[in-house]
């Protein structure tokens, strides 16, 4: 089984318990449409991911088969051990280059778009690193480094740095010297002069202070999150695609092949000639599109609903025919696309999110199954009453005066 599938609850019910800790302790850490915008752009990376992780691993495999240097057991703990730190040092290098090289930090981007720093902030991933990103890990291949240790130790690299994306942990002392922890990563996630460009480490920062990338945390300096051009949309679509669309218009403006290679290939935004401007996070406003408050509970109670399909999606994976497994994505990634747009109150949303909602929960109720699903009747009959009630209720608020 896909271990993301396992790991789902746990990130729901942390990310709930975070926003309730924080309310009780007063900090203003979360926002409801942005933290609801990075898990619509998790949902989008793991649909994604479903059509091309096979992609990586046949390279990978394909490389390991034939030129592999060492015949390393996966039944050792040691091979797992060794593979864990080649792959973190790896790791520290693709994410440094996905800094400081414009066509990957367009794929990196969208894990910096947040202005909000939590655990739901983790999973805000992009759809696009696979374009690139699984060149970094070959020299694993090439040493021996089994595809099935490979495939778990990159599951446990991530997995580590799920918990790092909060402020509710302070400093932790030694382990902030070794370990790449909340306090080094608040650093990452920064807008702030002192914050551009470091610690990039997954589960070691120890790569950090090595390789002269290390900073660590200011107490004197509010950590202000996000990057220095805002996203400013909910559209989880428009997330990973914006600044790839920044690199085409600055490619038009270029003159000569060097400098358009140089947008895609150079520094991110050098293609303006301006160096990086002081940041005074004083003078910072985050983005809020003004969402209602009932529009972002009836998003929120959206997507409660469709975490189940996501983890269901995930899970038959393997069972569903290549069609099935194509709709059913499209399905899900329509809902996040349609919701953000709901959240962000564009023309035309309402009705979109109403006719999504009657299709889906009509099709959830009367078809013979769900994907190979088999609902009982008592849960047909539930979400059909959720959905079609969410639907009614829209067509009567945009039926008020205020609503045209």
């Amino acid at each position: 089984m896909n271990p993301i599938v396992l790991a789902i609850p746990v990130f729901m019910l942390t990310i709930v318990l975070e926003a309730w800790l924080a309310h009780r302790r007063g900090l203003a850490i979360y926002d409801v449409a942005d933290a609801l915008t990075s898990l619509h752009l998790g949902v989008l990376s793991q649909v994604v991911g479903l059509f091309t992780k096979l992609f990586m691993l046949g390279l990978y495999t394909a490389l390991y088969q034939r030129w592999h240097g060492f015949d390393l057991s996966p039944a050792s703990g040691w091979v797992w051990l060794a593979a864990l730190l080649a792959y973190d040092f790896c790791y520290y290098w693709a994410h440094r280059l996905g800094h400081e090289v414009s066509v990957l930090w367009a794929a990196h981007v969208v894990h910096h778009s947040s202005e909000y720093y939590n655990l739901s902030t983790a999973l805000r991933q992009t759809s696009s690193g696979w374009l690139l990103g699984w060149a970094f890990y070959l020299p694993l291949a090439v040493a021996g480094v089994p595809p099935l240790v490979m495939a778990g130790v990159a599951m446990i690299d991530l997995l580590y740095q799920y918990w790092v994306h909060t402020e509710l942990v302070g400093r932790l002392g030694w382990l902030d010297r070794v370990l790449v922890t909340p306090s080094n990563h608040r650093v990452h996630h920064g807008q702030n002069d002192y914050c551009i460009d470091k610690n990039y480490g997954g589960i070691l920062i120890l790569w950090d202070r090595l390789f002269g990338t290390f900073e660590d945390e200011r107490a004197d300096e509010t950590i202000v999150y996000g990057v220095r051009t805002p996203l400013r949309s909910l559209d989880p679509l428009w997330g990973n695609l914006h600044y790839y669309a920044d690199l085409l218009r600055a490619t038009a403006a270029a003159r000569g092949w060097r400098a358009r290679a140089a947008v895609w290939f150079g520094q991110p935004g050098a293609w303006s000639g301006q160096p990086l401007a002081h940041f005074e996070p004083a003078r910072f406003t985050r983005y809020h599109p003004g969402t209602p408050p009932t529009i972002t509970a009836y998003a929120a109670l959206q997507f409660a609903l469709l975490v189940p399909c996501v983890s269901h999606l995930l899970a038959a994976e393997p069972t569903l025919a290549p069609a099935a497994l194509l709709l059913y994505g499209a399905v899900i990634v329509a809902s996040t696309v349609i919701l953000g747009a709901l959240l962000q109150g564009r023309h035309g949303a309402a009705r979109w999110e109403q006719w999504r909602a009657l299709a889906c929960g009509a099709a959830f109720a009367l078809l013979p199954q769900w994907f190979g699903f088999d609902a009982p009747p008592v849960l047909r009959a539930a979400v059909l009453a959720v959905l079609a009630g969410g639907a009614a209720w829209l067509n009567r608020t945009m039926a008020q005066p205020e609503h045209g």
